[in-house]
């Protein structure tokens, strides 16, 4: 027997920048930024100095000036992912992905085989960096949130083991910012209440956090402040939603430019949507203001689709409604996501029956990108800009 959780939160340290550091010696120990105008991922080192993802960076330069900034190579980091998720394979046949660098491993059935999951958890490290060349932090605990909070406290490049009897002995005194789904609004609340610790938030009754932050919130942090986690590792699960972003930066946009970067997102989305012979129904529109606050608009279809023709048209449609708040508040992010999803094969189809207009340009599109690159053929509209780079994800 042991007193040790079967699942295992493995998240790779500062993922972009170690493989850059792993690459190029002359980076190691150094403090790195991946990315120019938005701080796409920093390095331990640059972290000290305040540095942080979707940083500006102009901003990012001025609080480390011996940063060394280097582009993004989106390739190498898609291959280190799949070496990486090799290694988790051949840990344990459970294996829940959440990103590119990161995952949920349940070895609860592995005790006679491999040991105890602690010593699975340092074997996986040792097998992560020596195969792979990367470090790793891993937390193991009994409940997925728990894991991952474990993960988090022992960052960079640690292992850290929440056993059944300490689990709120550990829980109790981290910050409330530690649990998921305490962002800045929320935080803000609980400290003005006096709330900063979990053990404090655990000291309130449901009805009073409900009552506090809203039904959904309230009774979602009661349940982790008590680390009440039923969710179960989960393999082969498909995503609900497929989501694109791009930072703006401070500069206002004009209608044109933003037209131009909601086409992009639609387009890649789009293309997205079909490879995973999936189809969707919401069409919903993320921003962030120069205030730093957030809004969404959303559209449902009267059809699901996969077509790009029907996503830019619902997508410039919410751009639109959304103007006014644009032209008040400044916009400094803008972001699309494609939800309610299901398959291409589940889609009713509508008299008359036979292909819709759009898609034999659609399919005509993909074939000619797939062949040869993403910028073989593009948008008028996109015609001597440069191109964002990418960034790997999970298969859809």
């Amino acid at each position: 027997m042991t007193t040790e959780g079967p699942i295992l939160h493995a998240d790779l340290d500062s993922f972009y920048a170690s493989v850059e550091q792993r690459d190029d010696p002359k980076l190691r120990g150094r403090p790195v930024i991946v990315g120019g105008g938005v701080v796409l991922a920093a390095s331990y080192e640059a972290k000290a100095y305040g540095v942080r993802t979707a940083m500006g960076g102009g901003q990012a330069r001025r609080l480390c000036p011996d940063a060394i900034v280097v582009p993004p190579r989106m390739r190498a980091y898609s291959a280190a992912s799949k070496a990486v998720f090799e290694v988790f394979g051949n840990t344990t046949p459970l294996v829940e992905g959440i990103s590119i660098d990161e995952a949920f491993l349940d070895v609860g059935g592995l005790l006679k085989i491999a040991g105890t999951p602690s010593r699975i958890a340092a074997k996986l490290r040792k097998d992560v960096l020596e195969q792979v060349g990367l470090p790793i932090t891993v937390g193991v605990a009994r409940t997925k949130f728990l894991a991952k909070v474990a993960s988090g406290v022992a960052k960079p490049d640690g292992l850290l083991v929440v056993p059944h009897d300490k689990e709120l002995e550990f829980l109790h005194p981290l910050p409330v910012e530690r649990l998921w789904g305490v962002g800045k609004v929320t935080a803000r609340k609980l400290r003005e209440r006096g709330v900063t610790t979990v053990g404090q938030m655990e000291g309130f009754g449901e009805k009073e956090l409900v009552r506090m932050l809203g039904r959904g919130v309230g009774a979602h942090l009661h349940a982790l402040s008590h680390n009440d986690d039923p969710r179960r590792v989960q393999t082969g699960r498909r995503r609900r939603s497929i989501g694109a972003q791009r930072a703006l930066g401070s500069r206002p946009r004009s209608p044109a430019e933003l037209d131009a970067t909601l086409l992009t997102l639609a387009d890649r989305l789009a293309r997205r949507l079909r490879a995973a012979h999936r189809v969707c129904r919401t069409v919903v529109l993320r921003m962030r203001f120069a205030d730093f606050t957030r809004a969404t608009r959303s559209h449902t279809l009267m059809e699901a689709t996969e077509q790009t023709g029907a996503i830019v048209a619902a997508a410039r449609d919410l751009l639109a409604t959304a103007r006014p708040l644009i032209d008040e508040r400044g916009l400094t992010l803008i972001g699309l996501a494609l939800t309610n999803l299901s398959k291409d094969d589940a889609i009713q189809l509508a008299l008359p029956f036979g292909a819709k207009p759009g898609d034999a340009l659609d399919s005509t599109l993909d074939t000619v990108r797939d062949r040869f690159g993403s910028k073989s053929i593009t948008r008028a509209v996109h015609l001597g800009q440069v191109e964002e780079p990418w960034v790997p994800l999970l298969p859809d």
